[in-house]
C-alpha cells in the first residue's frame, strides 16, 4: 500500500493552542498551508511559535493568519522576518467560501488550533469556533473533574483497594 495518503503522514508538532479548546466550542476544523519566509521556516523547525493570540480573517477572498508569534531566527541577517506579521493561508476556493459563509451567517470565529509539519511542509489546523460563556467553561471543567474521579475510583476498585 503506497504511503501517499495525507492521513497516514507523520506530524511533527510545533505549537498547540490549548486555550482555544477551553475558550471555544469547536464546530469544524480545516487544514491549511502557510506562505512563509525562509527564516520563519527555520524558526519553526527549532520548535518556536505561539498561537495564543492568533486568529484568521477572510479578506478579499483570501484567508490571512494574524497575531501568531514566530520569533526571529537567531542566525538570520537583514532578511529576517517580523515576528507578528500577517501570513497568507493556502486553502481551496470552496473551503474559503464555506468558511466565510458560516462566519458571516452564524457569527463564528476562526481560531488556529495547532501548527505542525507534514512531509516537510508547514501546516496549520484552523477551526470554526463559537465562544463559550463562563458558565460553559465551569461546566466543562466540572465534567472533566467528575470523569477523572470516576476513572480513579474504577482503578482503585480493580486493584482491590476499595473506596
Amino acid at each position: 500500500m503506497p504511503k501517499d495518503s495525507k492521513k497516514d503522514a507523520p506530524r511533527k508538532m510545533v505549537a498547540q493552542n490549548k486555550k482555544a479548546r477551553h475558550d471555544y466550542l469547536i464546530e469544524d476544523t480545516f487544514e491549511a498551508g502557510l506562505v512563509l519566509m525562509g527564516t520563519e521556516v527555520k524558526s519553526l523547525r527549532m520548535g518556536r511559535a505561539s498561537l495564543v493570540d492568533g486568529f484568521v480573517d477572510i479578506d478579499g477572498g483570501e484567508a490571512w493568519l494574524h497575531g501568531v508569534h514566530i520569533p526571529e531566527y537567531a542566525q538570520g541577517t537583514w532578511t529576517n522576518h517580523a515576528a507578528r506579521r500577517k501570513r497568507k493561508l493556502l486553502l481551496n476556493r470552496v473551503e474559503i467560501d464555506k468558511i466565510e459563509r458560516r462566519v458571516n451567517e452564524k457569527g463564528l470565529t476562526i481560531v488556529p488550533l495547532s501548527l505542525y509539519f507534514v512531509d516537510g511542509r508547514a501546516k496549520i489546523e484552523i477551526a470554526l469556533a463559537k465562544g463559550k460563556k463562563s458558565w460553559d467553561k465551569r461546566h466543562a471543567l466540572a465534567e472533566r473533574q467528575a470523569n477523572r474521579e470516576t476513572e480513579q475510583a474504577v482503578g482503585r476498585r480493580l486493584k482491590g483497594m476499595g473506596d
